[in-house]
């Protein structure tokens, strides 16, 4: 899990994760979801600068999860 944290609370970039629960490589990950390696990396990386809904629609239907799985916003309490 990588934690990037942003102006008002943090993300959690879980990609990682789901793949070693499921012991599933990035370039198997890769080959089937018809995605880019170096996207994939990004997102494990929580280098991400754009979200491409197509792609996290793509890993939430290979993985059978939820959005909040592979990435979380968590804001920060003080309001």
């Amino acid at each position: 899990m990588v934690k990037i944290d942003v102006e008002n609370g943090y993300y959690l970039f879980k990609l990682d994760d789901l793949l070693n629960q499921n012991a599933i490589s990035k370039n198997q990950l890769m080959r089937d979801t018809n995605t880019d390696f170096k996207v994939l990396q990004r997102i494990c990386k929580g280098e991400n600068t754009r979200v491409d809904v197509t792609v996290f629609a793509r890993l939430c239907d290979y993985f059978d999860c939820n959005l909040t799985d592979i990435i979380e916003y968590i804001p920060n309490d003080s309001h």
